[in-house]
């Protein structure tokens, strides 16, 4: 499994919209994509222009169709301008171990 981080710095002002967006871009990547088995939205408690998310793809490939597709073409384009600072990490996810 593929554990996806991404951390985000929005620019003032943003934060509300950005917010609203990344929840239907997660709500979306659930329902239209079968390997995206989690998408957790994020706010930083005591800094709300701070947003991390937290996604888990069954593998590499799914990831690839996931920034492929429509949806996150169009989440991307859409707050682009919003965004100050991102930051994405790849992770191999560990299952279970005894």
């Amino acid at each position: 499994m593929l554990a996806i981080t991404v951390r985000f710095r929005i620019k003032p002002g943003f934060e509300r919209q950005f917010l609203e967006r990344v929840c239907v871009q997660a709500r979306t990547s659930l329902d239209a994509e079968p390997e995206c088995r989690q998408f957790d939205v994020c706010r930083n408690a005591q800094n709300p222009s701070e947003v991390f998310l937290y996604e888990i793809y069954s593998t590499e490939a799914d990831f690839d169709v996931h920034l492929r597709s429509a949806h996150f073409l169009a989440f991307d384009a859409a707050t682009r301008a919003w965004i100050d600072r991102k930051d994405v990490e790849r992770w191999e996810r560990i299952e279970n171990i005894e």
